[in-house]
């Protein structure tokens, strides 16, 4: 077992971070080994390998804007990197502004990548991104 120190999970969740506000894919998927595992629910099948988790990232950051990520707290302990986090996005067919708080479970390989990830969460969504406009929708009319 290898043990990573508290500067190569600050590494990993600022990768991760930048993954999810930039919605960048290729940097997404370059965090986990070709046969890692992403779990949302614990009572659901994982996402198991790299062509299922780049799917779920096209197809999440597709369809969100505005997106910000925090860890809150990081620990380390042998190959686990366990971190709270905070996160808000803004849905791009609705406008809708949504903010979630939860848990992430990072298990490191040898080679430092993810090998399994879980997440517990709970998000809600907190009104309407004046910043934004949501895909379809006309532009006010002059007045």
């Amino acid at each position: 077992m290898t043990t990573f120190t508290q500067g190569d999970a600050q590494d990993l969740l600022a990768s991760y971070k930048r993954a999810w506000e930039r919605r960048d894919v290729d940097l997404a998927v370059s965090l986990f080994n070709a046969d890692a595992e992403l779990r949302f629910d614990p009572f659901e099948a994982p996402l198991s390998g790299a062509n299922a988790i780049r799917s779920w990232w096209n197809a999440t950051v597709a369809g969100i804007d505005h997106v910000e990520f925090d860890a809150e707290r990081t620990w380390v302990a042998g190959d686990a990197v366990l971190a709270s986090f905070h996160a808000a996005w803004t849905a791009r067919a609705t406008a809708d502004r949504t903010r979630s708080r939860g848990f992430l479970a990072f298990e490191l390989g040898p080679d430092g990548l993810v090998r399994r990830l879980r997440e517990w969460s709970r998000s809600k969504v907190v009104g309407m991104d004046g910043t934004f406009r949501a895909e379809g929708a006309t532009p006010p009319e002059a007045g």
